[in-house]
């Protein structure tokens, strides 16, 4: 990518009256100065042959980008062979649709530790991953916000260096709260993004899928999602370190103010 997007994760707020779909919330977001949307293919995978084209459609006519966040009930380190099949299902299905629609980035969280070693864990991910087939999105591995989920920065930088599909979901929002408040200032920032240079190459920084939100968290990690005026997290520092270091990519605001959180996460990055 030659530049830095802004978008929201799932349909839009609007102005409460106003009910959307993927083809109208598309241009309704472009209308507002946002460029993108992740599709939340959570609880189930909501593209299909009736609708696909139209979201093709709106895609393409407001040069649009477009990722998905796969289902919330994948463990590819699930103890029973059945549940991390059903796991891998859950992903292809995710990123069959998103390869429907043009789309790019399919986001997951990749699994729990289970009670096991993280070196044993990853082991059982990693050799679960190399099993999904190349259909054309990226896979990318979202750090996740609490101590029991596997999802690391260093896990992830060494899974997507592993795995040739697999691309890191850098979320600072749960980097923030798995450690208890530990991004406050603009280097705290760059030190993530300098790990993710520096396992991946500097190249990774022009092709980054980040998610951004205010957060609420206590000693065991995240709790919920918060406006950003409402959470300790700092998007301004946050957004510094990405200007700094030249980030390329695309911005997910995951929080409940949707895209009026994503248009002051944009304007407050145009005006740095």
């Amino acid at each position: 990518m030659d530049t830095l997007l802004f978008g929201i994760s799932g349909l839009p707020r609007g102005d409460g009256k106003q009910k959307f779909a993927y083809p109208t919330a598309i241009p309704y977001l472009r209308r507002l100065g946002l460029d993108a949307m992740e599709l939340p293919f959570v609880r189930s995978v909501n593209v299909t042959e009736k609708n696909r084209d139209a979201i093709l459609r709106s895609k393409e006519e407001n040069d649009f980008y477009l990722s998905a966040h796969a289902s919330y009930y994948i463990n590819l380190n699930a103890a029973s062979p059945d549940k991390r099949e059903a796991s891998l299902d859950r992903i292809r299905q995710g990123a069959r649709a998103l390869a429907m629609v043009g789309g790019r980035s399919l986001v997951f969280h990749p699994g729990f530790y289970l009670g096991q070693p993280p070196e044993q864990a990853y082991a059982t991910i990693r050799d679960n991953l190399r099993a999904l087939p190349d259909m054309g999105v990226d896979y990318r591995l979202e750090t996740t916000g609490k101590g029991t989920q596997f999802g690391t920065v260093a896990e992830l930088l060494d899974l997507s260096r592993d795995v040739p599909t697999c691309k890191p979901c850098i979320d600072f929002s749960h980097i923030h709260a798995r450690g208890n408040g530990a991004l406050t200032r603009t280097a705290d920032f760059g030190k993530v993004l300098r790990a993710v240079a520096d396992a991946l190459g500097p190249e990774a920084l022009n092709d980054m899928h980040i998610h951004i939100s205010g957060i609420e968290y206590g000693p065991k990690g995240e709790k919920r999602h918060l406006g950003l005026r409402e959470s300790d997290f700092n998007y301004k520092a946050c957004l510094r370190a990405l200007r700094e270091y030249a980030v390329k990519g695309c911005v997910i605001c995951e929080d409940s103010l949707l895209e009026y959180d994503a248009l002051l996460l944009k304007k407050t990055y145009n005006a740095l």
